[in-house]
């Protein structure tokens, strides 16, 4: 399970460090190859271990919707879906194409978020996160109190 916030920067060739905690769970699950792909709700990139990334394209072929909405949403994600590997030093390398698409320049903030990471353009994720605290707080009392997770909002 990938947990927490890591900022971090984007080298001269587009590429990032997987921080070190994740590197070894990641050779164990995946031998360190990665898919890249693209969240156009979010505009960040998802970025999943290749069993999880199949898992994710089982379910998507699974989906009977042949609308012409679907299509283009299939479309979208994977013209910016790419295989990628860590290489020795925890590197992985960002396509041009997905970092421009996402506005990812120099700085980024990587998330882990349950079986993937997800990689954010820094301004974006801190407008975002913004966005989401104003929206949540209110949201969310209700249904933490219902589930008695440990906190309230």
């Amino acid at each position: 399970m990938f947990l927490g916030k890591t900022t971090l920067t984007l080298d001269s060739k587009g590429r990032i460090a997987i921080p070190a905690r994740y590197r070894e769970q990641l050779l164990d699950l995946c031998d360190g190859k990665l898919v890249i792909s693209y969240n156009p709700h979010d505009n960040c990139l998802p970025i999943f271990p290749f069993g999880e990334w199949q898992e994710c394209e089982r379910k998507m072929e699974a989906v009977e919707d042949e609308s012409a909405d679907f299509r283009r949403f299939q479309r979208l994600i994977y013209s910016y879906t790419n295989d990628v590997d860590m290489d020795s030093s925890g590197r992985v390398l960002i396509p041009q194409a997905s970092r421009e698409e996402v506005g990812l320049t120099k700085n980024a903030v990587l998330i882990g978020h349950g079986k993937k990471f997800e990689l954010w353009g820094e301004d974006n994720w801190l407008r975002s996160s913004k966005e989401d605290k104003e929206k949540l707080v209110e949201s969310l009392k209700s249904r933490t109190e219902r589930l008695h997770i440990g906190f309230r909002l």
